[in-house]
């Protein structure tokens, strides 16, 4: 009996000791990133990337790239952040917009873009998982040509796979709390992910994530309520005239209903056409020809607008982060910038850095692409995917988040004229919550950075003032300080 006890007791130790080395065992060595190609400092924390096997059957792999907090990865949220189109790669966001690099263009058509340390990184305050979604997007592939045949249900639910396996492969992250972000066509991709999530949680899915929130900027949300955001924003920006607002539409720009409204919005077309509508405040980018402005004579605070310390130039680039200016936003095919415009050149576009970069082969190989026979290069944006939007209005997924007490952040940057900010906050108000922080003012760096309300059932909406489609790109000392306080739980 003794002898039995004895080996009973063993056993328990054994398995006990097993557990606290699952929980406690570093991420994957393999998956660590040792140098990064163009920069020369040292890294502030680390870095990993890799492919996570979402179907066995298919071989559909989703590669991903992770940075562990610079300040208290332990103990710090961990993100996921997910660019749109759909179809592309959530190396935007890296590159352009939050990452912890910046990246500075090539001297010569041989070198690779020289990075920096970016001051604005999300990395300086959370753990952030950036991900290639669907496959057949960026990096991610399947051996099975069907999986390119996708929508918003499967996506959310391959990504909600994705998470599961990551989080076996990443142990000692779960305790930590969890969030969602994206920008853009990821106002679908978010509040889906995020049902799946939580149905995950509801059921016990293991393993169980310590899920938060989610944060939405510039997202597309409902078809209808997007559909007439524009030409409300376009009027009172003063880019249309009174007679073009208050004429034959009645406030129904989506699916006109006559003739002459029709004729009107095509007016409206023609005004707004040679703007860039992810910032009406920037300049397009033509091809090679340098944009100067010294010459004019202007306000110094008209030239600084957009203006960053970042060594690359803001909206010198811009491809495909959302459906296109009137494009449809119904529910079917969602047709990508590549399909849209038959290989034209897209306007008011730049993407040579991220391309220099990401189809280098000691880049490729430094942080763990599959092989040129399987991913033969990185593209922003695919057309390689069929995607259907079969998902519907998001507002319903939204008010299902928000009575089970998940917090949400819907913030726009006020000066973008393809996802415009009047449809995001038509929409919150329309979820028909009572207002528990009425309309003012948020401060960044002691300035009005753009303004806020907040709703029960903790959803908040927010303006970035002066910003475009992509507000850490713009303003990434703003964008990190709203991150950083509602990932806290601060106040905004």
């Amino acid at each position: 009996m003794a002898t039995t006890s004895s080996t009973a007791c063993l056993y328990t130790i054994i398995v006990y000791i097993f557990f606290c080395f699952v929980l406690t065992q570093s991420a994957p060595e393999s998956a660590l990133i040792k140098e990064i190609p163009g920069f020369s400092g040292v890294l502030p924390s680390k870095h990993y990337a890799g492919y996570v096997t979402v179907d066995e059957s298919h071989g559909r792999n989703l590669y991903y790239y992770f940075i562990a907090s610079e300040r208290n990865p332990s103990e710090d949220p961990l993100v996921l952040w997910l660019n749109g189109g759909p179809g592309c790669s959530s190396f935007d966001g890296f590159i352009y917009e939050h990452g912890p690099f910046n990246f500075e263009k090539a001297k010569t058509d041989e070198s690779l873009p020289q990075l920096h340390l970016n001051l604005y990184s999300w990395s300086k305050v959370s753990n952030i998982i950036y991900l290639d979604s669907p496959a057949g997007v960026g990096f991610s592939y399947s051996k099975n040509q069907s999986d390119y045949k996708t929508g918003d249900l499967k996506t959310a639910a391959d990504t909600h796979t994705f998470l599961l396996k990551w989080f076996e492969l990443y142990p000692e992250f779960l305790s930590n709390p969890f969030f969602i972000a994206g920008e853009s066509y990821a106002g679908i991709y978010v509040p889906t992910l995020a049902s799946e999530v939580v149905k995950g949680i509801e059921v016990g899915t293991k393993p169980i994530l310590n899920f938060k929130g989610y944060l939405v900027g510039n997202g597309v949300t409902d078809d209808e309520i997007d559909g007439n955001a524009l030409v409300p924003f376009a009027h009172g920006m003063g880019l249309i005239s009174d007679d073009l607002y208050e004429g034959e539409c009645r406030g129904n720009y989506y699916k006109p209903l006559s003739q002459n409204c029709e004729s009107k919005l095509a007016k409206v077309d023609e005004n707004i056409a040679g703007l860039n509508i992810y910032n009406i405040l920037e300049p397009c980018y033509h091809g090679s020809d340098p944009i100067t402005t010294s010459n004019i004579r202007l306000p110094s605070s008209f030239r600084k607008l957009g203006e960053t310390e970042k060594p690359l130039p803001v909206r010198k680039r811009m491809f495909g982060r959302a459906w296109p200016l009137r494009a449809p936003v119904r529910d079917g095919i969602v047709p990508t910038w590549p399909q849209l415009l038959n290989g034209e050149n897209v306007p008011c576009t730049d993407d040579e850095v991220a391309n220099v970069w990401l189809n280098n082969e000691a880049v490729r190989k430094a942080i763990h692409t599959a092989n040129e026979s399987v991913v033969s290069s990185w593209e922003l944006c695919t057309d390689k995917i069929t995607f259907y939007h079969d998902a519907g209005s998001m507002i319903k997924y939204h008010k299902n988040l928000t009575t089970r007490g998940y917090r949400a952040l819907i913030y726009s940057g006020d000066h973008d004229l393809c996802v415009p900010y009047t449809g995001s906050e038509a929409w919150t108000r329309s979820m028909g919550y009572k207002i528990v922080d009425e309309w003012r003012p948020w401060i960044s760096n002691r300035q009005v950075a753009g303004y806020t309300q907040g709703y029960e059932y903790n959803l908040t909406f927010l303006t970035v003032k002066g910003s475009g489609h992509t507000v850490p790109e713009y303003k990434p000392q703003e964008a990190l300080d709203l991150y950083s306080r509602f990932l806290a739980g601060k106040p905004l």
